[in-house]
């Protein structure tokens, strides 16, 4: 039988003068960018991530 990755989600705020930090930082523990949109209201951009689930 197949095994499935599956994966857990999460959304953090992005503030512009510190994306690329931001956005590091996750990625250091393990997160994937999956899409970047606006945030409410035109605000700060909303960047949704993903990485595998822990067994």
């Amino acid at each position: 039988m197949t095994q499935h990755t599956r994966w857990e989600y999460s959304t953090i705020p992005l503030l512009i003068h510190a994306t690329k930090q931001i956005l590091d930082q996750w990625g250091e523990d393990g997160w994937e960018l999956v899409a970047v949109i606006p945030g409410p209201e035109g605000a700060n951009p909303v960047a949704y991530l993903k990485r595998p689930k822990a067994a």
